[in-house]
């Protein structure tokens, strides 16, 4: 189950915010995007921490297959595949920091939310749960801004 970690934005969407909201509750992250090629190739690599409430929102141009792997990421990710409407489709916990095994979303992945590891466990993100952000405005969106 997810718990608050702050009431909801009544102003609307922010490009530096995403809400989720599942089993009645709703939290919130701080956000970077992740929105152009070479962005997304970066993503989280390098970093040596991350604050609990932050994380990095990959969004692709179209739907699509999308996988990832952990080369040069120095902290444990949770990694949350959210197609175009932002229903979370898939969540991988615990992403191993260096290792290069490839992790599949599976197809259809429009966007990409990466916190720190444990985190979906801890806050019940699951398939299912949505995601408030203006990059989800065309999906037509689950839970528009």
């Amino acid at each position: 189950m997810m718990t608050s970690g702050a009431p909801a934005l009544a102003e609307g969407c922010r490009d530096d915010v995403v809400q989720l909201r599942g089993s009645g509750s709703e939290l919130r992250f701080q956000v970077e995007l992740a929105d152009t090629p070479q962005e997304r190739s970066r993503g989280l690599m390098f970093r040596e921490s991350l604050p609990p409430r932050a994380g990095m929102l990959f969004v692709y141009e179209y739907p699509q297959r999308a996988s990832f792997w952990m080369k040069n990421t120095l902290i444990p990710l949770d990694m949350i595949f959210v197609d175009a409407t932002g229903t979370v489709t898939h969540v991988h916990h615990q992403a191993i920091p260096g290792d290069l095994t490839a992790i599949d979303g599976g197809t259809g992945v429009f966007s990409v939310l990466e916190i720190n590891g444990g985190l979906a466990k801890k806050y019940g993100i699951a398939p299912g749960s949505v995601l408030r952000h203006e990059a989800f405005s065309d999906g037509p969106a689950a839970w528009p801004c």
